[in-house]
């Protein structure tokens, strides 16, 4: 018994970092992320990072080294499925829960923390989720 339950420990821990999520570094990131494609220091003085892994191109922007905002797109431009936003949104929830105030125009959500936010709609002419945090460098 105490094996099977280490054994499904296990299993819970390495699937659950199996995804970055708001706040993490860099190191953390590019570690879960992979294949860096692009870095590039913005204006306002964060640092965007876009990253390729599997089917999924994200985009993590970081401001002092944490993750502060990052957005999740398929490579061959189609849409996120209604699986893969909630799963998505479940990874940035930091215990909390993501609540849908989409209007007809735009698909929005806050956490019910009200220290993030997030929206699904067309960044870089893809569609993407976006979460990022609110009342930090977050505006992107």
């Amino acid at each position: 018994m105490k094996q099977f339950l280490f054994a499904a420990l296990t299993i819970v821990v390495a699937m659950s970092s199996a995804w970055a999520s708001l706040g993490d570094s860099s190191d953390t990131i590019e570690d879960l992320y992979g294949n860096l494609l692009q870095r590039q220091l913005r204006d306002d003085g964060t640092v965007s990072g876009l990253y390729h892994k599997g089917q999924y191109f994200y985009l993590v922007v970081f401001a002092n080294d944490e993750s502060i905002s990052e957005s999740y797109s398929h490579t061959n431009r189609t849409d996120l499925s209604e699986k893969e936003i909630a799963k998505f949104l479940k990874l940035n929830a930091a215990g909390g829960k993501w609540i849908d105030i989409s209007t007809s125009k735009e698909r929005r959500f806050k956490r019910s923390d009200d220290r993030a936010e997030a929206t699904y709609g067309s960044l870089t002419g893809r569609r993407a989720l976006t979460v990022r945090e609110l009342g930090r460098h977050s505006d992107q």
